[in-house]
Order: C-alpha cells, then sequence, then structure tokens
C-alpha cells in the first residue's frame, strides 16, 4: 500500500510522506481497518477532492493530516484507478505553502485547463491572522502530464474577495467545484453572510481557467436553519440538476431544473441524501464529489467519518456510488457493479420461515462482507437481521424493518412498502463500518460502527408475527489493494 512514483523532489512532501510511512504498521494492525474501501496508507483523511476520469484512470484526491490520525495539517492525498475498485496511491499532491502564509489546503476539484493541462482548484487558508493575505482565498495548482508532480498556480489566488467581482462574504468562503454546462466553464464555492448561507456562481473567463468572474447567487438558506452550505456539488444527471450540500450535518440534496441561459436554477425536490451517524458525528456519509464514468454514469463519492483517534487510520471512502435522479427527482443511489468482481467464498440460504422467532442464517470470521437480503415482512410488526458477535458481550448491530420505517442500528428512514411486498436489503460490511441501500436506491444508510471481528452470528428475525426469508446471499469481499 506504499505510494508508487516516490520521485517527488519536495520536501514538504517528503517529510509529509516520511510521516505517512512511520504510521503504516500501526494502521495495518488495526483488525477493523477496512479492506475493501479506499482509504490512505495511514492517519487521517477527510473530503474527496478532484475526482475526475481522465487519460484511461479514475483520480481522487482528499484531504489529508500525514502526520497523526485526527483532524490537522491539511494537505491533498492522491489515489488512481483503472477500475473505481483497486487503487494505486500516489504522492501527496498538495501541501500547505508556509513561505506564502499557507496553513492549510481545504477542499476543492480537478479539472483540465483548454490546452490540456491538468488544474486543481481549492481553497488556500492563510495561517493565523497575517494581516498579508486574507483567510480564505481560491488558489490552483498544475500538474504535469502524468498528474504527480504539481506546482502552485504563478497567478495564485484565482479568486479572491478583494477581486471576485461579487458580494462580500463575510467568515467562510471556500470549496470550489468545477462543472461544464452548453459550453460554459462555471464553478459554485460555498460562501456565508450574516443572515444568509449560500453557494455563489463563477464564470471562466477563457481556457486557462485561471480567472473567473462572479454570477450570481445560486441558492441560498437562512443561516438560522442552515450555519453554512459546505462542499457544494453542483452537476446534471440526464435532464435534471442536482445540489449536494453538507451543512453541518447528514448530505443534503436539492434536485430540479438549471437554464443554462440565465444561469437559474429552479429547485423541485429537497431531501437528505444518506441520514447515516452516530455518537462520534452528526453524519456519518459527508463532503461528497462526483465525478463521470466514461460510459455516461454519474459516480458519487463520499467520506465515512465517526471514529476516535487512536487506530493509525480515521476515515476512508463508501463504495463509489452510481446516482440517478428519478421522474419525481428523487436521488437513486446504487454500488457501482465493478464492486462484484471482489466477491470471493460464496454461503446462501433460502426460503426459511419466520414465526415469533430469530434464525441464524450465517456465521463470518471477519465483517468483510457483501450481504443481499431478500425478506417478505408478512404480518409481522417488526423484522430485519442483526449481527451478533459469538465470542464477546459487544452488542449486536441490528436492521429493523417495521412496516413503514427502516432502522439501521437505530437510524431509521422512511422506507415505501406496501403489504404483499418483498424488501430487499443490500449492505457491504467492512470492519469498522456498514452501509446499506433499498428500495431500489432510494434508501441509502452508511453506519460507522464497529463490527464483530470475533466472528458474528448472522440472525433473520420477526419476533411478533410471521415473515419469510425468501434469499439470503453472502459473499466474502477481497481486498482492494
Amino acid at each position: 500500500m506504499e505510494p508508487k512514483h516516490n520521485t517527488i523532489q519536495n520536501p514538504a512532501i517528503e517529510q509529509a510522506m516520511a510521516a505517512v510511512a512511520a504510521a503504516v504498521p500501526k494502521a495495518q494492525s488495526d483488525p477493523r481497518r477496512p479492506r475493501y474501501h479506499f482509504l490512505p496508507p495511514a492517519n487521517w483523511m477527510n473530503d474527496p477532492n478532484g475526482t475526475i476520469y481522465h487519460n484511461g484512470f479514475y483520480h481522487v484526491f482528499y484531504q489529508h493530516n500525514p502526520y497523526a490520525d485526527h483532524w490537522d495539517h491539511m494537505h491533498w492525498g492522491h489515489a488512481r484507478s483503472r477500475d473505481l475498485v483497486h487503487w494505486e496511491h500516489l504522492p501527496i499532491a498538495l501541501w500547505p505553502s508556509q513561505e506564502q502564509g499557507e496553513a492549510h489546503c481545504f477542499s476543492g476539484c480537478a479539472t483540465v485547463t483548454e490546452e490540456g493541462q491538468p488544474l486543481l482548484i481549492y481553497t488556500s487558508v492563510a495561517a493565523g491572522s497575517r494581516e498579508e493575505r486574507p483567510a480564505n482565498e481560491q488558489w490552483g495548482a498544475l500538474g504535469d502530464a502524468d498528474w504527480i508532480t504539481w506546482t502552485k498556480h504563478p497567478q495564485n489566488p484565482l479568486l479572491s474577495l478583494e477581486t471576485h467581482g461579487g458580494p462580500a462574504f463575510g467568515g467562510e468562503w471556500r470549496d470550489p467545484y468545477v462543472f461544464h454546462a452548453d459550453g460554459r466553464t462555471l464553478l459554485v464555492v460555498a460562501g456565508a453572510f450574516e443572515d444568509t448561507a449560500a453557494v455563489a456562481l463563477y464564470e471562466a473567463q477563457d481556457g486557462t481557467l485561471a480567472r473567473w468572474h462572479y454570477r450570481k447567487l445560486l441558492y441560498t438558506e437562512p443561516r438560522r436553519q442552515t450555519r453554512f452550505l459546505e462542499c457544494p456539488n453542483f452537476f446534471q444527471v440526464g435532464d435534471r440538476w442536482v445540489l449536494l450540500t453538507s451543512p453541518y450535518r447528514p448530505v443534503e440534496y436539492v434536485t430540479g431544473d438549471f437554464d443554462t441561459d440565465t444561469l437559474t436554477f429552479t429547485p423541485q425536490r429537497r431531501g437528505v441524501l444518506d441520514p447515516g451517524y452516530n455518537e462520534l458525528a452528526t453524519a456519518n456519509f459527508y463532503a461528497t464529489n462526483t465525478l463521470y464514468a466514461p460510459d455516461g454514469r454519474c459516480i458519487l463519492l463520499g467520506w465515512v467519518r465517526g471514529f476516535a483517534p487512536g487506530r493509525g487510520w480515521n476515515g476512508y471512502l463508501a463504495v463509489p456510488r452510481v446516482l440517478t435522479i428519478d421522474s419525481n427527482y428523487q436521488p437513486c443511489q446504487e454500488p457501482i457493479e465493478e464492486l462484484k468482481q471482489l466477491r470471493g467464498a460464496h454461503h446462501s440460504t433460502r426460503d426459511q420461515m419466520l414465526d415469533n422467532n430469530a434464525i441464524t442464517v450465517d456465521r463470518v470470521a471477519h465483517p468483510s462482507v457483501e450481504i443481499l437480503l431478500t425478506l417478505d415482512p408478512g404480518d409481522a410488526a417488526q423484522s430485519g437481521l442483526r449481527f451478533v458477535p459469538v465470542d464477546s458481550a459487544e452488542q449486536p448491530v441490528t436492521i429493523l424493518f417495521n412496516r413503514q420505517v427502516l432502522l439501521v442500528n437505530g437510524v431509521g428512514v422512511p422506507y415505501d412498502w406496501s403489504p404483499g411486498e418483498s424488501i430487499q436489503l443490500r449492505l457491504f460490511l467492512d470492519g469498522a463500518g456498514l452501509e446499506l441501500f433499498a428500495d431500489d436506491g432510494r434508501v441509502a444508510v452508511t453506519h460507522a460502527v464497529d463490527l464483530p471481528i470475533g466472528g458474528m452470528d448472522i440472525e433473520v428475525f420477526a419476533p411478533n408475527g410471521k415473515a419469510a426469508l425468501i434469499a439470503y446471499d453472502r459473499w466474502e469481499m477481497k481486498s482492494i489493494w
């Protein structure tokens, strides 16, 4: 899992990568470290940044603290993949340029200039209370043809509040995201006024993407409702448009229509994209980013958070999801088909009746598995499955359906169901968390939780009524490394 192409002649990056390498033994010694989800070789990661497909590779950059398994010293880690499943770690891409008063390289995006040169656009955060430059500016970094070596853009800042031609945002102003619409290259950035949280819209003035001009506020919410619209992603799926934000609570979506002539966004539907949470995080799935695969699929990536420090690693990416929008403007999320190549040993059970009881359908030695369950709730008031530790007093992890709501270890999400219908649950378990998909992708729940590592029994239950297990399939999942 060591990064390749280790020939970077940059002392700041060399120092950061040495710190990561020193932390690898501790990170790999954790038995709950995810095996088939992407994460750095060691230490902290948060937001995925600069997700893009280019010249045969999927690239993922990400917020990274190379020096510890908690947040600080924001760099950009970097990896690439041919299939969105197996990943190759590359050298750290961005580092805080301390000589320029830079303390952190916050979130942003990746794009390509008119001349074909890779360009990262990110929020540069000033060190301390320096008066030489504003607290936040949008900076760029230019890459070589292999996307390995990066140089801070000579025209930085690419966007500053003094020159952007727009309103005077107070405090936060960050997280740029580039998109394209009918030949126009546009960018959204989150900002805030005293009473309003906003997503501001800019347009590139030429193909260098080094000059941007403010156009308008794309979307706003009152600050009494929303503190800040972190990590705005604005993009097209089919003939619909989607705005995703991470407002210090579970990721929220606004779907609607976008007039590319007037640059006007007309919302049609709002909601929560993934409601998962635990006691250490207000949201376990957070800070999304997107890319388009060569076949046109819109791929959604998100950070899984909610872990205490001390493991040598902290944070990983949820499984890549195909995002579609149905006729009612509702997002649907399904795991990418490429994940099936990780399936190993298979176990299945069919046609089991439940009558005020629970049955054990499987035992697994380590929780890095995929499960597909089809259940007929029958007349049972509650039914579902749970993961029960074999040799410890840890509490079981429970998935419960009560005919109206699906509860993932206590986290509830409405489920549109009618008597006589079956429900199908697809779950991905991987050491320190699970992801559940149901109702043709209209339900997606991510839950960061320590799963039993000394073996666990998988039970299906209906404690107060009759239900039927139609089909249960479980696959051991191979490592992506």
